[in-house]
């Protein structure tokens, strides 16, 4: 049996946690040959999702609160040091990602003995919405920076979905709070990668508009390219 510890970085979403935890717990029922523990680390949000998360602690099975508003990376942290299982897998809180991808993202664990595997957007025959096109550009430009210095061929660095063996987590320290998480992890693993089993895997995704409660902004870009060079030019440790 699989043991999977799927980590909700929260901030703000009181419109989609609750539904988002419930489409978690009807995969779950789904997935025989796995066991899950969810771990939900509330970046101090300042709406009603803490009193939503405490009114339905039956969706979940462990919840952190931060005592400020610091960042994903810095949430994804506290749930992979209070974790369990021999899986981390990354959930946004939103409905961008849903689980429905789980059996494909599982797969190469089961399979293939797989130490990471990645969620790719642009690697799929899935369901995707169409919305940014200077996004998508985007994202193309910082995947093919960060493959530069990083020497893996992904094609999407910054996809939400993006699930490890947890005992990697001994060999490397994460310091991002941002969404710089995302860089900083890829060129850590990279740098172990002679050891690793590395899949990529395609993923549906619903993206949202800004107007839907889209966080992320040109200023996470400028820096994603900046922890390229910090993770992938300069390997900071």
């Amino acid at each position: 049996m699989i043991s999977v510890s799927i980590i909700i970085p929260v901030y703000n979403e009181e419109k989609t946690i609750i539904k988002q935890l419930g489409l978690i717990n009807q995969k779950k029922v789904q997935l025989k040959d796995y066991v899950f523990e969810v771990i939900i680390v509330d970046d101090n949000s300042n709406d009603r999702t803490e009193i939503l998360l405490k009114e339905n602690k039956e969706l979940y099975d462990k919840y952190y609160r931060n005592e400020k508003n610091f960042g994903k990376g810095y949430s994804v942290n506290v749930g992979i040091n209070n974790s369990t299982n021999d899986i981390i897998l990354i959930q946004d809180a939103d409905l961008e990602y849903l689980p429905e991808n789980y059996d494909n993202l599982l797969k190469p664990f089961k399979d293939y003995d797989a130490d990471v595997v990645y969620g790719s957007r642009f690697k799929t025959t899935e369901i995707n919405r169409v919305l940014f096109f200077f996004h998508s550009i985007a994202n193309k430009i910082i995947t093919f920076s960060s493959n530069i210095f990083s020497d893996l061929n992904l094609t999407d660095v910054e996809v939400g979905y993006k699930l490890f063996k947890r005992k990697l987590f001994e060999k490397i320290n994460i310091k991002e709070n941002s969404f710089g998480f995302e860089i900083e992890v890829t060129h850590k693993i990279s740098n172990l990668r002679k050891d690793l089993k590395i899949f990529e895997v395609g993923i549906s995704y619903f993206g949202r508009s800004y107007a839907e409660g889209k966080k992320i902004g040109i200023k996470d870009a400028f820096w994603a390219f900046f922890c390229i060079l910090k993770y992938g030019l300069f390997k900071i440790k």
